[in-house]
């Protein structure tokens, strides 16, 4: 008669979009501010990050 239903595949981990909890946005930045911290090459948006958390920390 009829084939036994195959067993559903278990669901994929949901996956976080942002694994870091970090969030893209766009801002304005003055070029000077920007040249700053792209100088030292890649790794310059993470440089920006920092400053920002240092200074949120200082108003602490």
């Amino acid at each position: 008669m009829f084939k036994p239903a195959k067993e559903a595949a278990p669901p994929a981990p949901e996956r976080s979009v942002v694994p870091t909890g970090r969030e893209t946005v766009s801002i304005r930045i003055d070029a000077d501010v920007l040249a700053f911290f792209q100088e030292d090459g890649p790794g310059w948006q993470d440089r920006i990050n920092t400053a920002l958390r240092s200074v949120m920390e200082a108003g602490r």
